[in-house]
């Protein structure tokens, strides 16, 4: 018999997020697709100053999926598809399935008591079998053996899939290798903070607890040793998934989540999306900590936990998301930095004093032709990413830094003929502030500056076929804003990606304070597989 083929898109469930109060709970399960149905309203500011600002409308997750790829819902005549015995009926492909957890916890639809949620990811493997059999007696009769789907998640949604991942005893019907990605929006994957606290193991009302960390390890199925030795539980071997098959989106916007009247920011605090820290918020692989060639992707985006500017509900996540699903190119931007100069003055007064600093890396990357970023990590929304000085004096292995990772599609091309994708990448490294022996030192500070700033365009062409060669282009975008010509000659990377550098500019001899290094893009073809 010839190998059944499954073509890409598959069935996408959606797992949505933590309801805190019963009456959340009651409307949440009121509304058929749990909030992936919501979308937004916000606004760019016009030329014209006496006129409104123009709007811009992202209509919601579900309704874009049915317009731009052709999904639809499982619901008829009122019916839910796949609480009915799949001989009954069937469903094509392009569908979008709501994993409806909380029913049995709703006073509407069920007796008004939570599972834990171990439950609620064993029900998850229940409707993955159902989905599967509904597809293979659906229209594209796809055999349960070749059924793929992905899983898509929203806050505790995220651990729940992680639990059905990675604990054996929640699969109960076997079907985790019939996942083929996994996004999250906003999971709290290392749990969640408050005033600087893990949530404690003794606080269960409305479920809290779920979200400590000794709980956590266990309905993860976290290594005892590796859970011991780190205090967290933000990883996933994989032997239970692929960490390459895995999205963190990172929400940064914390003074627009709204509940408990902003209480929950303020005890989130910076560095968060007004509930989950942006620490918190990545898986890591628990076999390879350290990995350079394929870490987990992620991005980073300007929305809160949820709400009227939620991250759900954002054209921003929803590029990433689809991108993520069915693009054609995935990057990972690494800085690699290389060599840190302390000014003169510091070096001056220091006089054998320790001296210190914390650098902040910023990175933002957007596609030719889009008016929204696809990442942003800035100073001023406690997104960026960090090095200590100290810690890259006693090891520079530290300056290997993951930034993000962008996932570039050929469907939405400005330019059909062109056969190269390209996006523009920011990229800064801010003047830290030095401390000498302990002291801050202020002299010759100019707060906002940076050792480093400045945006490459940049080209690429993946080879046609597997034996084929990589071509890249790019500039800085000093002067003016042009497309690239500066050739790259890519390097062949691991597990067939390709690696292009680029060095920073480098600045005047003597010039002090300085940073040198390169921007690293790793590359590989996606969904080609």
């Amino acid at each position: 018999m010839v190998d059944w083929i499954n073509p890409a898109p598959h069935p996408i469930i959606y797992v949505r997020g933590y309801a805190m109060t019963r009456s959340e709970i009651d409307a949440t399960t009121a509304d058929p697709f749990c909030g992936f149905n919501i979308g937004s309203t916000v606004f760019r500011a016009g030329p014209d100053r006496n006129k409104p600002p123009r709007k811009f409308m992202f209509e919601s997750p579900v309704l874009r999926l049915t317009k731009d790829y052709g999904y639809g819902d499982v619901f008829l005549d009122g019916e839910d598809l796949t609480e009915l015995p799949a001989r009954q009926t069937g469903i094509p492909q392009r569908s979008v399935i709501v994993h409806r957890y909380y029913d049995p916890a709703s006073t509407l639809l069920g007796g008004g008591e939570t599972p834990p949620i171990d439950k609620f990811a064993e029900k998850l493997s229940e409707l993955i079998e159902r989905v599967r059999d509904l597809v293979a007696n659906g229209p594209d009769k796809v055999p349960p053996a070749a059924f793929r789907c992905y899983l898509v998640a929203h806050s505790m949604g995220g651990l729940v899939c992680r639990t059905f991942l990675q604990n054996p005893a929640c699969d109960t019907r076997g079907v985790k290798q019939h996942v083929d990605k996994f996004f999250t929006y906003a999971t709290p994957h290392n749990g969640i903070d408050v005033g600087g606290f893990n949530v404690p193991s003794w606080l269960t009302a409305n479920d809290m607890s779920n979200f400590n960390r000794d709980y956590m390890a266990k309905y993860l199925a976290i290594d005892a040793a590796q859970y011991q030795e780190t205090k967290r539980v933000d990883w996933i071997p994989d032997t239970a998934f692929p960490s390459r098959k895995i999205f963190c989106l990172v929400g940064t916007n914390r003074m627009d989540y709204e509940p408990a009247m902003g209480l929950s920011r303020a005890f989130a605090g910076h560095g968060s999306d007004g509930l989950v820290r942006i620490e918190n918020a990545v898986v890591c692989n628990a076999n390879a900590p350290e990995a350079t060639a394929n870490p987990t992707a992620k991005a980073f985006v300007y929305r809160a936990h949820s709400g009227y500017f939620g991250i759900v509900n954002s054209e921003e996540a929803y590029q990433n998301l689809t991108r993520f699903l069915f693009g054609d190119l995935r990057i990972d931007i690494w800085l690699d930095i290389e060599a840190l100069r302390l000014p003169k003055a510091v070096q001056d007064e220091a006089k054998g004093k320790k001296v210190d600093a914390l650098y902040q890396v910023e990175v933002l990357a957007a596609p030719r032709g889009k008016l929204w970023y696809l990442t942003r990590r800035v100073a001023e929304e406690d997104s960026v990413a960090c090095l200590r000085h100290e810690d890259w004096v006693n090891n520079p292995a530290r300056g290997r830094m993951h930034l993000s990772t962008a996932f570039l599609s050929r469907r939405f091309k400005t330019d059909p003929t062109e056969p190269s994708l390209s996006y523009i990448v920011t990229v800064g490294v801010r003047v830290p502030d030095y401390e000498v022996g302990g002291a801050l030192w202020t002299k010759h500070h100019y707060e906002g500056s940076y050792l480093f700033h400045g945006s490459v365009l940049m080209s690429i062409t993946p080879p046609d076929d597997a034996g084929g060669e990589w071509k890249a282009k790019y500039d800085w975008q000093t002067d003016t804003v042009h497309e690239p010509a500066s050739e790259l000659t890519p390097e062949p990377g691991p597990n067939g990606t390709s690696i292009m550098r680029i060095a920073l500019p480098p600045r005047p001899d003597g010039v002090t304070p300085s940073v040198e290094g390169h921007l690293r893009f790793v590359a590989a073809k996606w969904n080609s597989d």
